[in-house]
């Protein structure tokens, strides 16, 4: 139970010999060293027609095995359907990207081949800058399979994501005695006021909701780890079928409003 609930050999060894190597021959030659793969240029970097330039260039490095893949003119098997390219020009001056969000907060490239902890992007200064510029996608493009944007100048950046945009990974000391809780891997760059009484857990799916940034919809989810860690401390008084009714946090006990409910079950949640 989680203590809010109670209170206060040699590296060639083995390796073939080249066809045609004789058996007192050279040294075997060594595999090629990793690369480092530029990805395409993304929220941040100036559009190749020289519009407005946005502060990140993106770099990552990954081993050759999961090497990320970009699949133009498609989303392919990860993506919802509509055809695309990332770093496309709809118009002049202007750039289109395209990422996913999984319902570990994590965010990556729509059509990236690969998608874990090692291929998803990790800069906080850029992740904060891309969340704080989330909303809802109301540009006439890609609404419906990509249903948030993160404009950075004249680039639109599309989201789609597993479940909400915005999903809670930690709960960090806030000013005073309060406690916030941060979200996307932002750290503290990226964090919300922690208000017990404003949880809310869904019981179709059994995953736990947050109050989000309204312009991002309002509702966040939280993370499976850190939900599981405070499932010993809700009540459940009208039952397992029905969402919890009480929430102890810190010696506190807090009757539950559950007003996310119905947002959450009007929304149309993830766009997987």
């Amino acid at each position: 139970m989680h203590r809010g609930c109670l209170g206060p050999g040699s590296p060639g060894a083995g390796r073939r010999r080249p066809e045609g190597a004789e058996s007192g021959g050279g040294p075997v030659p060594a595999p090629p060293p990793a690369r480092s793969v530029p990805l395409p240029a993304g929220p941040g970097a100036a559009s190749a027609s020289g519009g407005a330039r946005c502060r990140f260039r993106l770099r990552m490095r990954v081993p050759g095995a999961l090497r990320l893949r970009l699949r133009p003119g498609g989303c392919g098997a990860a993506g919802p359907g509509p055809g695309y390219r990332q770093g496309q020009s709809p118009a002049p001056r202007t750039r289109e990207y395209f990422y996913y969000i999984d319902h570990q907060g994590q965010l990556f490239l729509d059509d990236a081949k690969v998608k874990n902890f090692i291929t998803c992007f990790k800069d906080v200064k850029f992740l904060a800058f891309f969340f704080k510029q989330l909303q809802l996608n109301r540009s006439g493009r890609y609404e419906a399979d990509f249903p948030y944007v993160s404009p950075c100048g004249r680039e639109h950046n599309f989201v789609r994501c597993d479940d909400r945009p915005i999903v809670f990974t930690q709960l960090l000391p806030g000013p005073g005695d309060a406690e916030v809780l941060s979200y996307c891997g932002g750290g503290d760059r990226l964090v919300v006021p922690f208000e017990p009484p404003r949880l809310a857990m869904l019981p179709e799916n059994g995953r736990l909701y947050h109050p989000a940034p309204a312009r991002a919809g309002g509702v966040g989810l939280v993370k499976s780890a850190l939900a599981f860690e405070w499932s010993p401390c809700f009540e459940y008084r009208q039952g397992p079928a029905q969402p919890p009714t009480h929430f102890t946090w810190r010696g506190r006990r807090y009757d539950l409003t559950n007003e996310l409910v119905p947002l959450i079950r009007a929304g149309a949640g993830g766009t997987s």
